[in-house]
């Protein structure tokens, strides 16, 4: 496929659009229903939709993994994911907790360090220790903000971390599709144990954004992925943070809220920070 930097920027710009409504939609639910069976609902769609989209051309090839170990931990990984936000967005801000959730690059790094026994510059440093600057602005300790709901949105941004670097490790080995497409059947098959005891019949508009949280979810990573087909991964990255722009602009239209100067600071600091990863990945590798 052509290179085309443009495309893939849209792409990446449409799905933090995704996203954030996925998100957004998360947080009106959150409000009314177990989180149990808002996720179940989600990964249900998910798997349905993948089922009959990939199924017939893919047939067995579509549960086929070498690594059933690293697809378990990283199904476990978007479980904690959504649990852990959801429960967030009952307290914290969506544009808030979406800059939270950026924090995984910091988690990234330590885990790749520790885990992987990967070399880190003291540039890539520099720019990690800005973003976790940045979220300290928007959370500031003092601030309405700085309570323990704040520790749900970073749990669910460390289990990001590790989906993230699982996510990285498989590529290698197993189809992609497979991948997600495990990591939901998984999903649902857990909350399927959870959901009797939870269980209420949705009103039919919730029941439709729920159906819709899991298009979403699943819309937003299938155009993320494709975006990777028109640009390399240093172009296209300081543009995924657009997400916390759409989720901050949702915020504002849906719940009413804006964050105040200082949390718009430390939104900016944090994609600054993402920014000058991008550039140092750059200057590297032209070295």
């Amino acid at each position: 496929m052509t290179p085309n930097p443009l495309i893939g920027i849209a792409l990446i710009l449409l799905s933090g659009f995704l996203l954030a409504s996925h998100d957004a939609l998360s947080k009106q639910l959150a409000l009314l229903y177990s989180v149990f069976l808002i996720v179940w609902a989600r990964n249900l769609t998910q798997l349905v939709v993948m089922t009959i989209g990939f199924a017939p051309r893919m047939g067995r090839n579509l549960l086929r993994t070498q690594r059933p170990l690293l697809q378990l931990v990283r199904a476990l990984s978007q479980v904690g994911i959504s649990v852990f936000l959801l429960v967030g967005l009952r307290y914290i801000p969506l544009g808030e907790a979406t800059a939270v959730m950026f924090l995984s690059p910091l988690f990234v790094t330590l885990l790749s360090v520790l885990l992987l026994k990967e070399r880190v510059s003291l540039g890539q440093w520099a720019s990690v220790l800005l973003g976790f600057a940045g979220v300290l602005i928007i959370v500031r300790p003092g601030g309405e903000l700085f309570t323990p709901a704040i520790l749900w949105p970073l749990a669910a941004s460390l289990c990001l971390s590790v989906y993230m670097l699982l996510t990285r490790r498989l590529n290698g080995t197993d189809h992609p599709v497979t991948t997600n497409y495990l990591s939901g059947l998984i999903a649902t098959l857990l909350f399927s144990l959870a959901v009797p005891f939870v269980w209420e019949l949705p009103e039919w508009k919730h029941l439709l954004m729920m159906v819709g949280m899991g298009v979403l979810g699943m819309s937003g990573h299938l155009v993320l992925t494709r975006a990777y087909a028109f640009g390399s991964a240093a172009t296209l990255a300081p543009f995924t943070y657009g997400q916390i722009f759409f989720a901050t602009l949702l915020g504002a239209v849906l719940f009413d809220h804006m964050p105040d100067a200082l949390g718009l600071l430390g939104m900016a600091v944090l994609i600054a920070s993402g920014g000058l990863s991008v550039l140092l990945q750059r200057l590297a590798a032209r070295h």
